[in-house]
């Protein structure tokens, strides 16, 4: 039984290391998956693990790009990389929405929106949202090819797509944060890489609060579910590695609008399957 779970978590991590980079929300991907492969757990380590799994995402991000995210070095230029604290600051403040409203609605929007119909309507809207932006910047020449060049106030408007990714599962963090740059006339390839750096402190923190819920809820965690976690998060980086080199060689040459009519695709069999889920239960008569 434990290998059957542990071979449950190493599909979920797959998922996860897939959906997380790609502009496809993986937490409506976990939950639609969720649906079908059942994780033998207390309610209470599911909410924990579908969202601690994305701690191996982010070590990837870290191992990939670590020579842009750490600030210190030993060479000439000076004991710190000014260009790199800069673009912390400019993370930082891309947080700010999240932290001041997105963790008190975090039981608001796990109460209320966690479920199959939101996640269609939100894969569905961001789907067309980046087909009509991808439309409109079809001959638009970016005018930010840098992240240096990304002002506070792009930080700012960025954190607030985030935002609406933490309170509405299947918006998608990075789906969210990418339409937001794209908007700001940021290129593809510098949109994709400020989402992952962005996502080392959204996620690390989303991670940490969830462990601290947990472990307030005085639930306690099995040998199984600890090697379920262990395995999640182990297959979730070396995916993830994967998924970050495929995206930023695929985004060279082409743009977004696949995963645009993949978001509608899906949302719409999301949509339809969660109906006909309700239908069956007598929950719509």
């Amino acid at each position: 039984m434990v290998i059957i779970e542990i071979l449950k978590s190493i599909l979920f991590g797959i998922i996860e290391g897939i959906t997380e980079w790609l502009p496809i929300s993986s937490t409506g991907h976990l939950i639609l998956l969720n649906d079908f492969v059942k994780l033998k757990c207390s309610d209470e380590f599911l909410e924990m693990f579908n969202v601690v799994i994305q701690l191996g995402a982010i070590m990837a991000v870290v191992l990939m790009f670590w020579n842009k995210l750490w600030p210190f070095t030993s060479k000439q230029e000076g004991y710190y990389k000014r260009t790199t604290v800069v673009m912390w600051m400019k993370i930082i403040v891309a947080c700010i929405p999240t932290i001041l409203i997105g963790l008190p609605l975090d039981d608001f929007s796990q109460k209320y929106f966690y479920n199959g119909i939101s996640v269609a309507i939100m894969l569905i809207l961001f789907g067309v949202a980046f087909i009509l932006i991808e439309n409109k910047n079809k001959d638009a020449v970016p005018k930010i090819r840098s992240i240096n060049k990304i002002t506070f106030l792009d930080a700012l408007i960025i954190g607030c797509f985030q935002l609406i990714a933490a309170i509405f599962p299947g918006t998608s963090r990075s789906g969210a944060t990418i339409v937001g740059s794209l908007m700001l006339g940021i290129s593809r390839p510098v949109a994709a890489q400020f989402t992952f750096f962005l996502a080392v402190p959204a996620m690390a923190g989303a991670s940490l609060l969830k462990l601290v819920k947990f472990a307030a809820s005085g639930v306690s965690i099995t040998g199984t579910e600890i090697a379920v976690l262990f395995f999640g998060c182990l297959v979730s980086f070396i995916v993830s590695v994967l998924a970050i080199k495929y995206l930023m060689k695929y985004i060279r040459r082409h743009d977004f609008k696949v995963f645009g009519y993949y978001r509608i695709i899906l949302g719409a069999i999301v949509f339809l399957y969660f109906i006909v889920k309700l239908i069956s239960t007598g929950s719509i008569h």
